[in-house]
Parts: C-alpha cells; sequence; structure tokens
C-alpha cells in the first residue's frame, strides 16, 4: 500500500491541486496565444493527457488490487476491441448516445469508439452463445464529452469492468457485486465512502404512482440521474419545462427521490399505498429486501444507503442499480482530510441487453 498512500499525501494537499489546475490554466493561455498567431501548438487532444512514471506506477498498483478482487471471485480476463460496429452501440444509452465518437472508415462500415465496456461484453456473450461466465475486463473507453480535467472529466479514460452472465438465484449476483465494490474502496484506503442502490423497476414505479406517462420515464429518470450534480430545483424545472412533465407529478417524485436509508426505507416504501399499488413498484421492493439482506450477511450493509434519486441514467439498466462514492474525511481538517471526490463506481443489472442483439441475428 506504499504507493497508494504515497498517492493521497500528494494529491490530497490543496496546494498540489492548485498547482495541476495552474499547469492547465497555463497550457490554456498558450492555446489561445497560438490561436491567435496561426502557430501550433503541441499539446494532447482535448480532454486526454500524459501520464508520467510516478502516475503510472500508481495506476498499476490500483490495478493490480482491482485485478486481485476480480480473480478472486473467479472472473476470467477478456478483451474486445476499442472500436464497434455503430449499429451495435446504438439504442443502448438513452440521452448519452450523443457522447459517442463516430470514426470515418474508408472499408464502408459504420464504426464508433466504444462508450463503455458493457455493451461489448453483451455483444460478445450473444456473438458465442455464451450462457454462463465471470468476466473482468480493464481497458479505455470514449466519451465525446465537454471535459473538465481539474474535476476528473476526460475523453479518454479507464474502466474496470467486473460482469456475471448466466441464472442464478435471485439477487445472488447483484449482492456479490456490491460486495467487490466494498473490497475493492476498503482495500485501496482511499477515504469514507458509501454505495448507493435502487432499483430501475422501482424507479419506473414510482414515476407511474406519481402520474409520469410511460413515453417520458426515460427522460425523467436522466433528469434524476442529475441529483448528484445539481439541486432538486434545478433538475424539478428541468423535468417540467424541459421534459414537458405536469409541475404536480414532479412535485410527487421530489417527495420519494429526497428519501435514502436502509432497511427502515424498505420497510416506509412496502406501506406506502401509492406506492404498493404498481406491480413493478412490489417486484422492486421485493427484490431491494432480499438484496439488503444478502448485504448483511456479506458484511457491507453499514456502507449500503438505500437511496431512491439514484437513477442511472443508461437505457440498459433493468433491475438493481448501485453507485460507490467517495464521501470524503473533512474532519481531518482541510490540508489533511481526504476530499470528496464523489461517484467513482456504478452499475446495475441488464437482463434485457444480450437479447437486444439476438433479435438482430
Amino acid at each position: 500500500m506504499a504507493v497508494a498512500l504515497a498517492l493521497r499525501r500528494r494529491f490530497r494537499a490543496v496546494t498540489v491541486i492548485k498547482e495541476e489546475v495552474a499547469k492547465l490554466l497555463e497550457l490554456k493561455k498558450l492555446v489561445d496565444d497560438g490561436k491567435s498567431s496561426g502557430q501550433f501548438v503541441l499539446k494532447c487532444p482535448k480532454g486526454t493527457r500524459d501520464y508520467d512514471p510516478f502516475q503510472m506506477a500508481i495506476r498499476e498498483k490500483v490495478f493490480s488490487v482491482i485485478t486481485s478482487c476480480f480473480k478472486r471471485h473467479g472472473a476470467v480476463a477478456i478483451s474486445t476491441p476499442a472500436f464497434e460496429l455503430k449499429e451495435t452501440l446504438l439504442g443502448k444509452y438513452g440521452e448519452d448516445q450523443k457522447l459517442i465518437y463516430d470514426l470515418a472508415d474508408q472499408g464502408g462500415e459504420l464504426l464508433s469508439l466504444r462508450y463503455d465496456l458493457t455493451v461489448p461484453f453483451a455483444r460478445h456473450v450473444a456473438m458465442n452463445n455464451i450462457k454462463t461466465m465471470k468476466r473482468y475486463h480493464i481497458d479505455r473507453v470514449y466519451r465525446r464529452d465537454q471535459p473538465r480535467m481539474t474535476l476528473g472529466r476526460y475523453r479518454e479514460f479507464y474502466q474496470c469492468d467486473f460482469d456475471i452472465a448466466g441464472e442464478y438465484d435471485p439477487m445472488i449476483p447483484d449482492a456479490e457485486c456490491v460486495r467487490i465494490v466494498f473490497e475493492i474502496l476498503s482495500q485501496l484506503d482511499l477515504g469514507s465512502f458509501v454505495i448507493k442502490v435502487n432499483h430501475r423497476k422501482l424507479l419506473d414505479g414510482m414515476f407511474e404512482a406519481c402520474g409520469v406517462p410511460p413515453e417520458k420515464f426515460r427522460s425523467i429518470c436522466s433528469a434524476v440521474d442529475k441529483l448528484d450534480k445539481a439541486e432538486w430545483e434545478e433538475v424539478k424545472k428541468e423535468m417540467v419545462e424541459e421534459k414537458g412533465l405536469e409541475e404536480v407529478a414532479a412535485g410527487r417524485i421530489g417527495e420519494y427521490v429526497k428519501l435514502n436509508g436502509r432497511l427502515e426505507l424498505l420497510e416506509r416504501l412496502t406501506s406506502d399505498e401509492r406506492l404498493t399499488a404498481v406491480p413493478s413498484s412490489v417486484a422492486g421492493l421485493e427484490d431491494m429486501k432480499l438484496l439488503l439482506q444478502y448485504c448483511k450477511l456479506f458484511g457491507v450493509l453499514d456502507k449500503v444507503s438505500f437511496d431512491l434519486s439514484l437513477a442511472r441514467g443508461l437505457d440498459y439498466y433493468t433491475g438493481v442499480i448501485y453507485e460507490a462514492v467517495l464521501t470524503g474525511d473533512p474532519s481531518k481538517g482541510k490540508e489533511g482530510g481526504v476530499p470528496a471526490v464523489g461517484s467513482v463506481a456504478g452499475g446495475g443489472r441488464y437482463d434485457g441487453l444480450v437479447g437486444m442483439f439476438n433479435s438482430q441475428g
């Protein structure tokens, strides 16, 4: 853990962060000066960066911890191409589809850089008729997003994926994935964290109970997904003014998405007459009850929060969803504390994704 500890000592200091921001501002000035003078400025493409030997040593250490955990849980490694047929990626990411990088191919195929490692894995499973598999894959992915590099948002970055394909008893794979996130973050010793969990069926049932038309479920889900970055009033305004949702329905959603807890929240929602009148809500609550019971058996429940504001906007999720957030440690003071980075891991169940490829032949 010496390298990981060195990482914390080096990057948690406010002075170091200020230095990195100053470098980026200086580079921006050079780029702007170069544009005005018509000169070529040698730099990395927007949203990307180089990594020096020290940073690579840290990455290798982190990847080693993650890979060891994946293997300990029985996963094997696979690799897929950095680009896919464009048709493979379309219709899987909801509003984020606009962030996919398209490629100009001289061979006539319509190609795109992979947006994540999940859809290529589902394509691999469908192509090879795989019935059961635990796999891991650590590789680069690409997003045509507006980068905010000082906040860790890049156009090229690594994802570390662990997936379980096959038929298992309800909630066993879901609980194992939550446990893996717990084990990795605990071993990396990055500070306090919480693993938020929710269920897409419960979200859809909540929307129905609140009066959201079915055709607006996905767009409203995408709006709720922004609650980790925006205040509720801002999200509500988007729902009403941009998505065309009735203000009464938006207000009802607001009552739910502010709720979080554990087993006590589950009991409260189970007695909610408005929610339990919707079959999908009942199914989601039953799954969540089982998931939280397994989390308790695995000894990870103390780090789990049942959070109704968690939505994860990708269209392919069908069941349990989860997201790990570094909450920081302000008790150690401004200079010695661990910063609240935010979301560092996420995932969920996607029962229908492989079937989407099978239906395509």
